[in-house]
């Protein structure tokens, strides 16, 4: 073997064994549709918008200023053919948009719609485009796109009598309530006394882990306000429970921006922390800065961290924002793409990048609120 052939397979050996590496080289960063009149925004940080086969990229559209009003599409990858799933949706915001992801191992995609002011999580069957109501005057939260399971709750806003936790069956329609928010305050009835007094809570915001045994969530309080506001209810505190056995796990005061390792066992917090999701213990991540407005994820072999934040701490301007790829060991990091994000979808509750991996974990999906439309934009791996 020549000496390039030998230096070339250390090389290859080297990247293979240090995925960080891959991120280090040539990477491209663009707008998944470009030239379009219209805002295209995936939904959150904790869900892939790319489908588990790696065919489709699932989006949310909208040709409103605020972003508000739109529909439901996928976009064949190898193509850029896009199929209109539902149109006429309705959202919360632009910050989650219909919340919409893929379910059924992409056989299905779940989302909800303000339909006149009743809230409903309907899936659509991708093969057939068949439309399905599956629960009305509910959310819909984080499940995970392997199973057919996924978590909702009533409205933050207004839980009325059944301020719980429920998880739906898409391919039944079946809703089973699994944590009780009376329940939730009577084993941590101090806690939620110091941070919400004796106002009534209910449960929101879950998020299923990877191996669906168990759930995080915080907890809300309505205000009263309008539903459309950022003082619709009040919201804090991240509270773990083990769905297979029925038992709290842990309490801790503050939420901050949590998304699970792919392990089911950890989380990754802000700011940058390893949480153990059996007892809440922080164990930070070593040697990285903090990064303000991060919304961290885990790439799926659970060796990396995606993140946004803004960029004033680095030398950047006040407006200008960056998506960051890191070790999970620490120590190393890389700002991906830096871009102002102070314009696109002019919401009363902003869109974030929201930076997700592919489900192979060579693309990294954000959002860019650069000029006049909010769009999805793919960094990939040469």
């Amino acid at each position: 073997m020549t000496r390039l052939a030998l230096l070339l397979a250390a090389l290859a050996s080297t990247t293979a064994s240090d995925p960080f590496a891959k991120w280090e080289g040539n990477v491209t960063a663009r707008p998944l549709v470009s030239g379009a009149q219209r805002h295209s925004m995936h939904t959150y940080f904790n869900v892939a918008p790319e489908s588990p086969d790696g065919r489709w990229v699932l989006f949310y559209t909208s040709t409103t200023p605020d972003g508000h009003h739109g529909e439901i599409r996928i976009r064949e990858r190898a193509t850029g053919k896009e199929l209109v799933l539902a149109d006429g949706i309705y959202t919360e915001d632009a910050h989650r948009v219909a919340c919409q992801q893929w379910v059924s191992n992409g056989r299905r995609v779940v989302f909800h719609n303000d339909a006149g002011g009743e809230w409903q999580i309907i899936s659509v069957d991708v093969g057939t485009r068949k439309k399905r109501i599956l629960a009305r005057n509910r959310m819909l939260s984080w499940g995970q796109p392997n199973s057919d399971i996924v978590p909702v709750y009533k409205p933050h806003w207004a839980p009325g009598d059944h301020p719980d936790l429920e998880l739906l069956n898409v391919a039944t329609g079946e809703l089973k309530t699994v944590v009780t928010a009376k329940a939730t305050r009577a084993q941590f009835e101090q806690q939620i006394a110091t941070r919400f007094g004796n106002r009534p809570i209910s449960i929101f915001f879950p998020i299923l882990s990877p191996d669906l045994k168990r759930v995080i969530f915080k907890l809300a309080t309505a205000t009263g306000s309008d539903p459309r506001s950022a003082s619709a209810s009040d919201r804090e505190c991240l509270i773990g429970y083990d769905l297979e056995h029925s038992r709290f796990l842990f309490f801790r005061a503050k939420w901050g921006h949590p998304s699970w390792h792919p392990d089911s066992h950890t989380l990754i917090n802000v700011p940058n922390v390893l949480e153990d999701a059996s007892t809440g213990e922080p164990r930070a991540i070593p040697g990285l800065p903090k990064f303000p407005g991060s919304h961290p994820s885990i790439s799926p072999d659970g060796k990396l961290f995606a993140t946004d934040t803004t960029l004033e701490p680095f030398g950047g301007k006040k407006s200008e924002w960056g998506v960051v790829v890191g070790d999970l060991e620490g120590r190393r990091y890389r700002i991906l793409h830096r871009f102002d994000n102070s314009d696109g979808a002019k919401s009363w509750r902003v869109a974030h990048p929201h930076p997700s991996f592919s489900p192979d974990g060579r693309r990294l999906y954000f959002n860019v609120s650069e000029g006049t439309w909010t769009e999805l934009h793919v960094a990939e791996i040469k």
